[in-house]
C-alpha cells in the first residue's frame, strides 16, 4: 500500500489550485477546484478593469464593481484554502478504504505474564 503525503498534497495544492486533488487522483475535483478558482479570479480583474475605467454607459454604478470585485477577492481566497484543506484532509484519509476492509479476526492477542499484549 503506496500511502500519500499530506506534505506534498499540500505543497501541490499551494502551487496550482487543484494540484494537490491531482496528486491524490481525485481529477474530477481537481478539475472543479481549478474552474472555479479561475472563474473567480477572471470575475475580479474583469470587476477590477470595470471599477476602473467607469463611465456613465455602464450598467451599474460605479460602487456595485468595486463591491463585486472584493467580493471575487474573497471567493477565491476561499477556493484557493478550501484546496489545500481538502488535499491535506484526502491524502491523510487515502488508505482509509483498505485499513477497514482488514479481518481483524484473523488477529490473535496474546497477553505475556505482566499484563503487556503481544499482537500477532
Amino acid at each position: 500500500m503506496k500511502v500519500k503525503s499530506p506534505k506534498k498534497a499540500a505543497i501541490s495544492a499551494m502551487v496550482i489550485p487543484g494540484g494537490g486533488q491531482v496528486y491524490n487522483g481525485k481529477y474530477l475535483k481537481a478539475l472543479a477546484i481549478f474552474g472555479l478558482e479561475s472563474a473567480a479570479i477572471y470575475s475580479f480583474y474583469n470587476n477590477n478593469k470595470n471599477h476602473t475605467n467607469w463611465d456613465d454607459s455602464f450598467a451599474l454604478p460605479q460602487h456595485r464593481y468595486l463591491e463585486k470585485r472584493n467580493k471575487y477577492a474573497w471567493w477565491s481566497f476561499f477556493i484557493y484554502v478550501y484546496g489545500i484543506i481538502d488535499a491535506i484532509v484526502d491524502a491523510h484519509l487515502d488508505p482509509f478504504e483498505e485499513i477497514m476492509n482488514e479481518n481483524l479476526e484473523s488477529n490473535t492477542i496474546e497477553q505475556d505474564e505482566i499484563g503487556i499484549v503481544n499482537y500477532e
